[in-house]
């Protein structure tokens, strides 16, 4: 059985289990949001989106 989840839901966990668990603070939180926005509309958004897309395509090709 393949379970398939969304990378936002993913990131939005590991965001919400280092503000509770290991001291990130929320400030520092929401200053990654804002990068990520900032980033998401620059010029370098497709190459990040090949390279996320190039790599959950090599995860998925792994055997177990």
């Amino acid at each position: 059985m393949a379970l398939s989840i969304s990378a936002v839901v993913l990131l939005a966990i590991i965001v919400f289990i280092l503000v509770k668990k290991s001291g990130l603070k929320a400030g520092h939180a929401v200053v990654c949001v804002l990068f990520g926005f900032y980033l998401a509309s620059s010029t370098i958004a497709p190459t990040i989106s090949d390279l996320t897309t190039n790599v959950a395509d090599m995860i998925g090709s792994f055997k177990f």
